[in-house]
């Protein structure tokens, strides 16, 4: 039997449809490039807060409806923190095509990020979260996607957080730990990516369990891609915490799976997942192009109340400039 999102406004034509057990949700029965009723913003919305992450198919949008759609959700960011290239007269773009990091990087950049955490790190992570504010959201449309291949999974770290016992969920209730971009390490030497990283260093120190502004929900809220350690413990003990916490987060039971198609999109509440990168295709001759705006966040706060801290740059906004080393 098919369980549908209950108590749906009437004036919604849209149809919520849950993914998994635990996490995404598709919606069918509404156009993303027109301006949407309050009902379908509403099923929107309320399907996004209980599943997480949710997916629309056969929509046909240009980087103009896209971010269209997107501000009816709120206020958007500039398109990435490292990238000066977005798109002529659309500069909330982030294009996401391995073929541009080759051209910015060098052609052995793609095999380094199998050896490193950096910030396009081809495994679990939640978007940005070195920054103060990290991103509350991300719609990412699928332009060019290869014939098999390149699927894209989300986790829902409300389920893991709740997942763990109460002993543990008091104990890390307690923990905050740096964010940083560029991971546990500090890219180091002159490579172009090191350069980029490091002239535009952004790095805050987060609660480890942060309660969502709107639904009151507490979340895992550490990130294999950027947390370099936990605060106040020692090495070891950071490493050991953090370990249990990234196998609690990818659990299998916690986590969909999403085939992309020209013209699907999928849209994330950034406070709440964590999402795998594919990796599937990486010895392929194909192409894969998408593109993502993303929501300004606010600053995450803990179970005690406590805000998270700025390190190192600037709360991530619209109002972004990268400094490109030469």
């Amino acid at each position: 039997m098919t369980s549908t999102i209950s108590s749906q406004p009437t004036t919604s034509t849209a149809t919520a449809r849950p993914a998994s057990g635990h996490t995404g949700a598709d919606i069918s029965g509404v156009d993303l490039s027109k301006p949407l009723s309050d009902g379908d913003l509403a099923v929107i919305k309320e399907a996004l807060h209980r599943w997480k992450v949710v997916f629309f198919r056969g929509q046909d949008l240009d980087h103009a409806s896209q971010i269209a759609f997107a501000r009816q959700f709120g206020e958007l960011t500039y398109a990435h923190p490292h990238d000066d290239t977005p798109p002529e007269d659309h500069p909330e773009i982030f294009t996401i095509d391995p073929r541009r990091y080759e051209e910015r990087y060098g052609k052995e950049f793609r095999e380094a990020t199998k050896k490193r955490r950096y910030s396009y790190f081809s495994g679990w992570h939640t978007d940005v979260t070195a920054s103060v504010n990290p991103p509350a959201g991300s719609i990412l449309r699928a332009e060019t996607v290869p014939e098999f291949g390149g699927d894209t999974q989300w986790t829902n770290l409300v389920a893991a957080y709740e997942g763990l016992s109460a002993p543990v969920r008091a104990f890390v209730d307690t923990l905050r730990a740096e964010h940083r971009y560029g991971g546990a390490e500090k890219p180091t030497g002159d490579s172009a990516y090191a350069r980029r990283v490091n002239d535009n260093l952004l790095v805050a120190v987060h609660p480890v369990v942060r309660v969502h502004p709107e639904t009151g929900e507490r979340a895992l809220f550490v990130n294999p891609g950027f947390t370099s350690h936990i605060v106040d413990v020692t090495p070891s003990e950071s490493r050991a915490v953090l370990n249990l916490l990234y196998e609690e987060i990818t659990r299998p039971e916690y986590t969909v799976r999403f085939r992309w198609e020209p013209g699907s999109v999928a849209f994330w509440d950034n406070r709440a997942t964590a999402h795998l990168a594919p990796r599937d295709i990486e010895h392929l001759n194909v192409e894969r192009r998408l593109h993502r705006v993303t929501l300004i966040g606010e600053l995450p706060v803990g179970p005690d109340g406590q805000e998270s801290e700025l390190v190192a740059g600037k709360p991530f906004t619209a109002d972004h400039r990268v400094v490109v080393g030469t």
